[in-house]
């Protein structure tokens, strides 16, 4: 599919034109400049046109290894991954020094360049306008993104170069059979990837891990806390399995976000959650188990989401075997309704334990679509009943007629009962733990649903029939 990439120096507006172009605010949006940090793709359509558009950070002067110079190689690696770059400028603002340095650079890229002045509503943009023509890129498509204004313009600049990128492919498509869609319905394809979200504390090393899965450096990383703002969807074949990775931003305790931009980057990370199928809470070997961690790692479980806690920077500890021994306690300890899950360690830097960090999402995955048969489970409950029947609180006994699986993903149970508010909680935890241990469902979340069923005869205040007809007849034969 063609692809676009957005392009200009920071608070121009590209952000808000990509998410005008795929009819959704996937990308955080904010007056202050240099929000968008990582490269960021979605699905575009523009009239009758479809293409694949890729907002990228803004574009700096700087060239060294501080935060601005890796954002600017960041984007000039999407103008080379891109089939075409469409340059915008502040149309309120003018064609600035750093606007004609990044013109050279991009004709310079030998990719095709489409020029747009954005912020051209009303007669403060039209001096703006005017002066992009100076930068010798061609035409120049006034737009306003905000408000929608120019997306015809903008249509037909694009057509040529989508349709030909279309032809293209045509010709060179062969047909092929897809066995990936001929496996089971759980089992990840690429029309179904399997989703997964990467979420931590700040500096956990989030971007950094996915860069290694990816092979490349796609994500922007470094030492500093809190690059990455925007919750970042990227799609990978991970050893034969197709993949949708979410990094997501740094979750800190809610106390200590002030700013809205942070606020807007963990709602961002938050929403991440809710889509993916399996969550990597991600936590730093130095300081493992803090609070925050607890508290993402409860969230994904409560979301109904299977959980894999890996463990980071183990290439930098010494004594492991200790250290793996304490990590497990801990976790068993603090994190009882996850009993179970899988605890990796890995090292993003180095690659090492990736492998099984890979086998262990498979299996969280499988596991979170398992469905047990109807009679299996109803012959574990009777076994259940044998070793520990239910309590009688009052004096009322408590009957557990049947049971069966009502859903997967996570796997949901119901068990129909007498007095389903009278069963305690803790009644419905040993179920829950006999569930997770004899079906070999470890880590993921379990639902178990009490249900009443009425004692009450339903014939109760109704005359049966037979023995209606009965009195008919004895009464007809006293008459006689």
């Amino acid at each position: 599919m063609f692809t676009l990439a957005i392009v200009g120096r920071p608070n121009v507006g590209k952000s808000t034109l990509f998410n005008r172009l795929v009819g959704k605010r996937l990308a955080l949006v904010d007056d202050q400049p240099g929000v968008t940090r990582d490269l960021r793709e979605g699905q575009a359509r523009l009239g009758d046109l479809k293409f694949t558009v890729i907002d990228t950070a803004g574009l700096e002067e700087a060239t060294d290894d501080s935060l601005q110079g890796r954002m600017r190689r960041l984007t000039e690696r999407a103008v080379e991954m891109a089939d075409a770059a469409l340059f915008v400028i502040d149309a309120r603002v003018g064609v600035t020094p750093a606007d004609q340095v990044f013109a050279d650079i991009l004709r310079r890229s030998g990719r095709p360049v489409l020029l747009a002045a954005n912020k051209a509503e009303g007669r403060l943009g039209e001096a703006g306008m005017f002066e992009a023509y100076s930068l010798g890129l061609g035409d120049v498509i006034g737009l306003s993104a905000e408000h929608g204004e120019g997306m015809a313009d903008l249509a037909q600049a694009l057509r040529p170069h989508v349709e030909a990128h279309v032809e293209t492919e045509e010709a060179e498509a062969e047909v092929e059979i897809d066995e990936d869609d001929m496996e089971a319905d759980w089992a990840p394809t690429p029309k179904r990837p399997l989703k997964i979200a990467v979420v931590g504390r700040p500096n956990a090393g989030k971007s950094t891990l996915i860069n290694r899965i990816l092979g490349e450096d796609r994500l922007l990383t470094g030492p500093e806390a809190g690059i990455t703002r925007d919750s970042i969807s990227l799609a990978v074949d991970w050893d034969g399995t197709p993949t949708r990775i979410f990094d997501t931003a740094g979750m800190r305790k809610r106390a200590k976000i002030t700013e809205k931009l942070e606020k807007l980057s963990v709602s961002d990370g938050l929403r991440a959650v809710k889509f993916a199928e399996v969550v990597v809470v991600l936590l730093d070997a130095a300081i493992p188990f803090e609070q925050q961690d607890l508290r993402i790692a409860d969230l994904a479980a409560r979301e109904g989401r299977a959980v894999v806690v890996a463990v980071n920077k183990w290439d930098l500890e010494e004594d492991r075997q200790a250290k793996l021994a304490g990590l497990k306690e801990a976790f068993d300890r603090l994190l009882p309704q996850l009993r179970g899950a899988p605890l990796i360690t890995v090292s993003a830097r180095t690659g090492r334990g990736l492998d099984r960090l890979h086998a262990a999402i498979l299996r969280a995955h499988e596991v979170w679509n398992r469905r047990v048969p109807t009679a299996t489970l109803n012959r574990w409950l009777t076994g259940m009943l044998e070793q520990h029947p239910p309590p009688a609180p009052q004096g009322r006994r408590i009957k557990l007629r049947y049971m069966t699986q009502a859903k997967t993903r996570p796997p949901g149970f119901v068990v129909m009962c007498s007095h389903p508010e009278a069963v305690p909680e803790a009644y419905t935890r040993y179920l829950v733990n006999g569930l997770r241990e004899d079906f070999d469902m470890p880590g993921t979340p379990i639902r178990l649903h009490l249900r009443g069923q009425g004692d009450a005869n339903p014939y109760k205040g109704r005359k049966r029939p037979q023995a209606s007809r009965l009195r008919k007849h004895v009464e007809g034969r006293r008459k006689d």
